[in-house]
């Protein structure tokens, strides 16, 4: 039962994710765009962990994690939650503007 429970969580885990992609990231890499690199992070060490104790299940996760509505899925994802950075990063530099410009007179 406590084997299925891990499984399960390292799968959820690692939907968000292909293994080559997770170690090339860093999650404290300054002017991230990528919303997806602490997931990324988390399953690798989820990865990393159930790879030990049991390969074949851990190639099992790498499987899963490359399917194609897997890979689908999670390019959708960073596409959309860049776009929704970008805006944020526009927004924020309109305030600072708006902040100097009007409110400091400069």
């Amino acid at each position: 039962m406590l084997q299925s429970r891990a499984l399960v969580i390292a799968l959820i885990l690692l939907l968000s994710t292909t293994l080559p992609e997770v170690h090339s990231k860093s999650i404290f890499e300054r002017d991230r765009r990528d919303w997806l690199v602490i997931p990324d992070a988390i399953a690798a060490y989820i990865y990393e962990t159930v790879n030990k104790m049991s390969p074949r299940v851990g190639q099992f996760l790498v499987d899963a994690a490359q399917t194609p509505a897997v890979v689908v899925t999670r390019n959708f994802l960073i596409r959309e939650t860049t776009k929704l950075s970008i805006l944020a990063e526009q927004l924020m530099e309109k305030i600072k503007n708006l902040w100097y410009t009007r409110v400091l007179g400069y």
